[in-house]
């Protein structure tokens, strides 16, 4: 059995002092892939830099205190690299992957976007340089006999059963038809598989993030953008895939919650 979960930490300096330290003690993930570290590795405490009995791999962002992307597995990697080849965003702590057994298991953090502004354009580049690679990898590691998922803060709500307030969000990054399209073009073209709603065909979410805002969280007015998207052999062994929901909004240490699922190697 292999265990994944992905979780974005909004800050993991912040998030190791409300709860992330004992979720990690306590779970029972091989591969951990984080996003929004927003932090260098020296910056980071010592219980979340290197904490015991895991391997870390962390690939911060150029400009300091945004995106960064982390890797923890239980083993270590045959090998790790950072970045995907591209000039623009290899730098900006979005991208991260490390081989194990079997699997190559990467942390995407996607730029969020923003109608109208530089932050849209910027989500649009990098959609259009990552599809060509996420083809190459998948092709790369079935010449290889490997499976591949990539884990993290996709920044877009597929479909409308992904997105609890979808009528109001049609002209919002991360529902715009453009963005989902291209997350079609993913599993449709690239031909990788959604395996949380794989999983839950017919449910309404299970959402991953909820706003800080109002009573989002307990009204679970939430939207899923944080998926592990896999080969289909990989998706395939699936025996488990939920989100690790908080109890209550206190219990909360980041606005998104870890998305779990668990392979039958």
């Amino acid at each position: 059995m292999l265990t994944v979960t992905t979780v974005n930490v909004n800050g993991l300096r912040a998030a190791a002092k409300k709860g992330f330290v004992d979720w990690l003690a306590g779970t029972s993930a091989d591969a951990v892939c984080l996003q929004e570290v927003r932090a260098e590795e020296a910056q980071l405490p010592a219980e979340v830099r290197a904490p015991e009995g895991w391997f870390t791999a962390h690939a911060p962002a150029a400009a300091k205190g945004r995106a960064g992307v982390s890797l923890y597995t239980r083993r270590e990697p045959d090998a790790v690299r950072v970045g995907f080849g591209s000039s623009e965003f290899d730098g900006s702590g979005r991208y991260i992957e490390a081989d194990l057994p079997g699997v190559t298991v990467a942390s995407l953090y996607l730029p969020s976007g923003e109608v109208g502004t530089e932050r849209q354009d910027e989500k649009i580049r990098f959609m259009d340089e990552f599809l060509p690679y996420l083809k190459e990898l998948k092709e790369r590691a079935a010449a290889d006999g490997r499976e591949v998922v990539v884990c993290g803060d996709w920044n877009i709500a597929h479909r409308e059963a992904d997105l609890k307030n979808w009528k109001a969000n049609r002209k919002n990054a991360g529902f715009l038809p453009e963005e989902r399209e291209w997350l079609s073009r993913v599993f449709d073209e690239a031909g990788y598989v959604d395996v949380v709603r794989a999983f839950h065909p017919d449910q309404e979410g299970p959402y991953s993030w909820w706003s800080y805002r109002g009573r989002a969280f307990d009204n679970d007015t939430g939207w899923r953008i944080d998926y592990q998207v896999a080969t289909p052999r990989l998706a395939g062994r699936t025996v488990k895939a939920y989100v690790e929901r908080a109890a209550t909004h206190a219990e909360r240490w980041s606005d998104h919650a870890p998305v779990t699922a668990v392979y039958d190697l």
